[in-house]
């Protein structure tokens, strides 16, 4: 039997933000979406086509507003500011995917000491979805708002999340990240400038990163019985795409393993996840590049009893745009890689 899949109407709010853009381009080429409307405050009224040349065929004008007569809204708007426009959406019966902070922590209380700001809709916390898939399958295939993770927080929480549900590990976690600059959006600011990022390489955010809580919160959810405790260093390196994320533990004293029994346990809890491979040596920012893949790579220590597990994600797909499109797979029905299929670009 021949099964007939409907294709649903799509609009991304902030379209000209990397994020923004990336997320258009992924539903261009997705065979049961229709992406209807784009806005850009700052470039209404002109083709997007013109601002984002490699979209050429796309036929959209940035708007102002969004055209409320679409099934989904992917908001790619900064912190803060999708607060103003998710519940009014939701209302009106519309899905939304948020890939800001706005809807992310399920406690209130964090955003003030994160984000600078009281939530003024706490209540929409508990009901919106944490949309890191390998997780959250289930709860994301019926939510009407996804809360997109935290680029940082896509890789370290796949990382670590096969060790902290089997409770092998001591609850001290070092993680050690490393981004592209896209990260940091196409805002212009010194510290990204090409000048002050060319041939340097800087840590930041060393009193603690806004993507740590989201780390906490979900790694603190697979295993109440480890009080985690994380130590997050966020670095810039002088890249465009990328996050290579190494991440450190303790095993539990008594607790040994060969690198054959961790890589099994690895492919073990990731083997219903499409996009994450437990690869056999270290992957390279440059083998996720353009994918929605993430690539981890797990070994032991044994001189110093210290699991060492090493990601890799493209940070604007997996850790961004392809995630929050991956979650609309999944919120709709689709099979969870329709349109995400590609293969990283190499060289």
């Amino acid at each position: 039997m021949l099964l007939v899949m409907s294709q649903i109407r799509a609009g991304i709010i902030n379209v000209t933000g990397y994020i923004g853009v990336e997320i258009a381009r992924l539903l261009y080429q997705h065979p049961w979406v229709m992406l209807k409307s784009v806005t850009g405050r700052s470039l209404a009224g002109k083709k997007l086509s013109e601002v984002f040349p490699h979209l050429e065929n796309t036929g959209l004008e940035i708007t102002t507003e969004i055209d409320e007569d679409v099934d989904i809204v992917f908001s790619a708007m900064p912190h803060k500011t999708s607060l103003n426009v998710v519940p009014q959406l939701l209302e009106k019966g519309i899905k939304v995917i948020d890939v800001s902070a706005d809807f992310r922590l399920k406690d209130a209380d964090e955003y003030p000491k994160w984000y600078g700001f009281e939530h003024p809709t706490p209540e929409l916390l508990k009901n919106a979805v944490y949309g890191l898939p390998e997780l959250h399958r289930v709860d994301i295939a019926g939510a009407s708002l996804i809360a997109n993770p935290g680029c940082y927080s896509t890789s370290t929480i796949l990382a670590l999340a096969p060790a902290v549900k089997a409770g092998i590990i001591e609850p001290g976690i070092i993680i050690d990240s490393k981004s592209g600059v896209s990260g940091a959006g196409r805002t212009p600011s010194m510290t990204t400038n090409y000048s002050e990022v060319n041939e340097s390489i800087a840590a930041y955010s060393l009193g603690g990163h806004r993507h740590l809580p989201e780390m906490q919160q979900e790694l603190g959810s697979l295993n109440s019985g480890i009080p985690l405790s994380i130590t997050f260093v966020p670095h810039l390196i002088p890249i465009t795409r990328g996050i290579l994320s190494s991440c450190y533990a303790k095993l539990k004293n008594g607790i040994s393993l060969e690198e054959d029994d961790i890589q099994r346990m690895y492919s073990d809890f990731y083997k219903e996840a499409p996009f994450v491979k437990i690869v056999g040596k270290p992957p390279r920012t440059k083998h996720v590049w353009g994918s929605n893949y993430c690539l981890i790579y797990v070994t032991v220590d044994k001189r110093t009893s210290t699991l060492i597990i090493i990601c890799c994600i493209d940070n604007l797909v997996k850790g961004g745009a392809g995630q929050a499109v991956q979650n609309m797979n999944l919120m709709f029905n689709y099979s969870e890689t329709t349109g995400l299929e590609a293969l990283s670009i190499y060289p």
